[in-house]
């Protein structure tokens, strides 16, 4: 890796300011199963000056049960949320989210807020002069998306907003948007699926942080759950996952959020199909003809067809998981 300089943080105050002293040309580090892989494959246009740990603030690593729902710190471990007893049940499509992403090692050492914040996994993006086949793409200020044409084969199926066909890799989001969760950083809250980006992943500041996780309490009857397909299951990013959190009652949804990740370059809300099933019963038919709405609205390229009919599969199995 190129040298920089790598800085404590105390306080989540004292990490804004470390990041506005190096105008911005700072990269905040947690975990670091994504941030080092970037610094040492040097896959970043520009190359921070200062790496700023923020795993040394206290009091950011917790799972609280309130009234109105959960709160999670940010730098909460991902095998910590897959195993908390208080996601167990109503929370189930992020506990399920928690426990999907990579290997045991990879749990113990990302944090919630590092798998929200997460860069994509895109082979165009990702090269760099270092692995010896560079690609200027839109996301590093090219002028190209070079999965339009090349090979396509895990992008986006439903098109590339702001020019951009790379999918959000993230397992963790798809279940937090379902469960309606509101992101709480050091400037402000947002709502979770206003909080991601089409070209930039996030609309984090550059010196803004993730700092709590506000998931309210889903209401009597609800159930849900977190479907993953990927090539190999216990370690690769989705190909296509689905969240799915649905109120239940007399075996008639009464209500839907469901959340596809893996399919585009944000996670992305299937209103149809919540709509499709909204007072329908919950059995194979309409779970069938939800999922056939799921992707309506499709827009494949010419290597990730498959893609589409791997989506409907999972989207039918999310809502018989929570009949």
């Amino acid at each position: 890796m190129k040298p920089f300089k790598h800085v404590n943080a105390t306080t989540v105050s004292d990490a804004v300011s470390l990041c506005q002293k190096y105008d911005g040309k700072a990269k905040f580090i947690a975990g670091g199963t994504d941030l080092l892989g970037l610094l040492k494959d040097r896959v970043l246009p520009t190359y921070p000056e200062a790496v700023i740990n923020i795993k040394t603030i206290p009091g950011m690593n917790y799972i609280k049960e309130e009234a109105g729902g959960l709160r999670i710190g940010a730098l909460t471990e991902l095998r910590d949320i897959a195993n908390s007893e208080a996601l167990k049940g109503m929370y189930n499509a992020l506990a399920e989210g928690a426990l999907s992403v990579g290997s045991p090692h990879v749990g113990r050492m990302g944090t919630i807020g590092g798998n929200l914040c997460q860069s994509v996994r895109c082979w165009y993006y990702r090269s760099s002069p270092w692995t010896g086949a560079p690609f200027d793409c839109l996301r590093k200020g090219g002028k190209l998306c070079y999965a339009v044409v090349g090979d396509n084969r895990y992008h986006s199926i439903f098109g590339g907003p702001k020019g951009c066909f790379a999918v959000f890799p993230s397992d963790i989001a798809p279940a937090l948007i379902a469960l309606n969760a509101m992101f709480k950083t050091s400037k402000r809250t947002i709502e979770s699926q206003d909080f991601f980006d089409a070209l930039t992943g996030t609309i984090l500041d550059r010196d803004e942080i993730l700092t709590e996780i506000q998931v309210p309490a889903p209401i009597a009857g609800t159930r849900s759950t977190y479907i993953k397909f990927s090539v190999r299951k216990a370690l690769d990013f989705s190909i296509v996952s689905v969240a799915s959190v649905l109120t239940v009652e007399d075996g008639v949804c009464k209500g839907a959020r469901i959340v596809l990740g893996g399919v585009a370059p944000v996670p992305w809300r299937a209103t149809a199909a919540e709509a499709a099933m909204e007072g329908s019963a919950i059995n194979q038919p309409n779970a069938r003809v939800a999922a056939t709405a799921a992707v309506s609205d499709a827009q494949p390229s010419e290597k990730n067809k498959w893609k589409v009919e791997e989506a409907k599969v999972c989207v039918e199995r999310a809502i018989m998981a929570c009949k």
